[in-house]
């Protein structure tokens, strides 16, 4: 089956859940600068949301991208993805509006703990089917990265309730892992290019 109606979708869901996520901040009812001050902590809260919601859209791009074909296991696969990340705006209002406390921030690693898991799922299922030696496959690799984000959410997920700053912090350095671009997939696609040209030339 074609990729193009998932892909639209999950871009569309995405978008979606950027709106609700922004719609969740707050406006002053003051005037005054300093009537921003209580909407720091929901702000922060949404600022790192919205970068790992494009954390995702730009990963799930670029995996579909060198997606041939989909089938219904990649189809629920990645509504399964989108189920977690559609709780994102939830999580980021709750854990905002109460300044970092113990179950919120516990929560809210547990989202991110979920759709990362999902993302692992979405990524294997496309894998069985393109196959070992895919350009995703080569891309992938031992996918350090894509292994040590869901051990860094785990570990958050106790420390909230101990330390909740503790725990945001391992959240701001899960997505600054993934901040720098992830340039595994462009790298493989530049380096298949030319021998498919050769096989195109022979």
């Amino acid at each position: 089956m074609s990729k193009s109606r998932m892909e639209a979708f999950s871009d569309g869901v995405l978008a979606i859940i950027i709106t609700i996520m922004v719609l969740e901040v707050k406006i002053p009812h003051g005037v005054e600068l300093a009537d921003l001050r209580p909407l720091i902590p929901g702000f922060l809260s949404y600022a790192l949301s919205f970068i790992y919601l494009g954390i995702y859209w730009t990963n799930h791009h670029h995996m579909l991208y060198v997606t041939h074909r989909v089938n219904g296991a990649i189809m629920w696969a990645n509504l399964h993805l989108l189920f977690w990340l559609s709780l994102v705006p939830f999580v980021t209002g709750w854990m905002g509006e109460n300044h970092l406390a113990p179950a919120p921030t516990a929560v809210y690693g547990v989202i991110l703990l979920l759709a990362a898991i999902a993302y692992l799922l979405l990524q294997h299922a496309i894998l069985r089917q393109e196959g070992p030696d895919s350009t995703l496959a080569m891309a992938v690799g031992r996918d350090r990265k894509g292994k040590l984000s869901p051990l860094l959410y785990a570990l958050a997920i106790p420390v909230a309730f101990l330390r909740p700053w503790m725990a945001a912090t391992l959240y701001v350095a899960g997505a600054m892992v993934w901040l720098v671009p992830d340039r595994r997939i462009e790298r493989s696609l530049s380096q298949a290019e030319p021998e498919v040209s050769a096989v195109r030339e022979a």
